[in-house]
């Protein structure tokens, strides 16, 4: 009985031991598998986060901002003295076999979106690799603007076809090389022309300058100006660029408001010449 006695507590004892044992290492090896997955998972991610993004990224981030429909509604309400609230309206156009991409685009009077009075191709491509910055935006003059009013507002069938587009490319205009922006800077890429670089002979002109930035939110800045032989500006606005934001789908049925009263025609010319570059 004794004996019987101890062999039974002694096994019962190696059993428990044993069994307390692969418990243990059971717990071990879950611990190390969770550990490992949740290492693997988090470089994942890390690798995923730090991507580097390409010259192409950035063309494509610039080029979807500068599309759609914005206005100068707000800055119009904040400075009716010097901004009236203009139309922007961009769209893709078409793609040069370099990969960059055409865009038309449009500027009119938020009271006549049907008469633009200043239209251009914009061409997106990744600055060249020399150059010190990370987006080329160039403008075109078009060779039959007349044809393309409207552009974006048409349905494609509608629209001169992309082959169309890139044959009515007229002469250079400007050509703006834009850098991602500064940590802290509400801008997500800035950038101008060199300075007196660009011919412009409007209003007593001999060059104009373009300085244009990429907000948050599709949000453009958009600063065109023209200068004489003195370097005295002779056109363009002179306080800032003009702002250029998204108008919410619920608010294009009431634009109509104080301000868009009739601008008398000598008034509407005047600022319609601030935004004309001489082609």
């Amino acid at each position: 009985m004794g004996i019987g006695s101890e062999s039974g507590s002694g096994s019962g004892s190696d059993d428990s031991s044993s069994s307390s044992s692969g418990g243990g290492w059971s717990s071990v090896g879950r611990g190390v598998v969770v550990k490992t997955l949740v290492l693997i998972g988090g470089a994942l991610l890390l690798k995923r986060l730090t991507k580097s993004t390409t010259r192409w990224d950035h063309a494509r981030h610039v080029i979807r901002s500068l599309s759609g429909e914005k206005f100068s509604k707000d800055q119009a309400a904040r400075d009716p003295d010097h901004y009236f609230n203009i139309r922007f309206s961009s769209c893709p156009a078409a793609e040069m076999v370099d990969g960059s991409k055409v865009l038309y685009f449009e500027q009119a009077f938020w009271r006549s979106p049907q008469k633009p009075f200043r239209q251009r191709f914009y061409m997106v491509k990744p600055c060249p690799k020399e150059l010190k910055c990370d987006v080329e935006v160039s403008s075109y003059a078009i060779r039959d603007a007349e044809e393309y009013k409207n552009f974006c507002d048409r349905s494609k069938d509608q629209r001169p076809l992309p082959e169309e587009v890139i044959g009515d490319i007229a002469e250079h205009l400007t050509t703006v090389h834009l850098k991602r922006c500064e940590r802290g800077k509400r801008c997500l890429y800035e950038g101008s022309t060199p300075p007196a670089s660009f011919p412009n002979l409007w209003n007593g002109a001999s060059y104009c300058t373009s300085e244009l930035a990429i907000l948050k939110n599709n949000e453009i800045h958009s600063w065109d100006r023209g200068y004489n032989d003195e370097g005295n500006e002779v056109w363009g606005p002179k306080e800032g660029p003009y702002e250029f934001k998204p108008a919410p789908a619920s608010s294009t049925n009431d634009m109509f408001s104080s301000l868009n009263f009739p601008i008398q025609q000598s008034i509407e010319k005047r600022i319609e010449g601030s935004f004309v570059l001489q082609e």
